[in-house]
């Protein structure tokens, strides 16, 4: 059974440790050492501004993924899952979290590198659309981003009268 919760400072080693095992896989597609050589420090600097969420598998983090909130758009990031848990709805486990506790945006935004034919399924299989490609971008990735749109209304706010 699979637990989807906050992080907290102490899941910080294990994060990391996840982390770097799902990235390391694309280390022969690209430079992907700001992932796998992240810092616990640049993670505690991370989580000062983004909030995180880790999935637990009996008490061990086998994943996590990072987000914020700009402007209406909830931007998604760094969502890793361990290659041992991959495969076993995980990763939409943490996408469908964000989607139903941010309730102040109305778009979410994701981007994954254009040379991972499973990632860019894993998106389009959750709803979200291509919407931008990033050639020779951040670590001179390709990235490609998704967008997805809240299709259900908010409530609509009291009127004072």
């Amino acid at each position: 059974m699979i637990r989807i919760r906050p992080a907290i400072e102490a899941d910080f080693p294990a994060l990391l440790q996840v982390q770097q095992a799902a990235f390391d896989e694309y280390a022969t597609v690209y430079e992907v050492s700001a992932w796998t050589a992240e810092t616990l420090d640049s993670l505690r600097n991370d989580a000062k501004e983004k909030r995180i969420l880790v999935a637990e598998a009996e008490g061990v983090i086998v994943g996590s993924v990072r987000f914020w909130t700009v402007a209406g758009v909830c931007v998604v990031r760094l969502l890793s899952v361990s290659p041992a848990h991959q495969n076993h709805g995980i990763g939409k486990a943490l996408i469908r979290e964000i989607e139903g506790v941010t309730t102040d945006a109305h778009k979410f935004y994701a981007c994954t590198m254009l040379r991972t034919a499973r990632n860019i399924q894993f998106f389009l299989s959750l709803g979200y659309k291509a919407e931008t490609m990033l050639p020779n971008h951040y670590h001179h990735l390709d990235l490609i981003c998704f967008a997805k749109y809240r299709t259900s209304p908010r409530p609509a706010k009291p009127s004072s009268a």
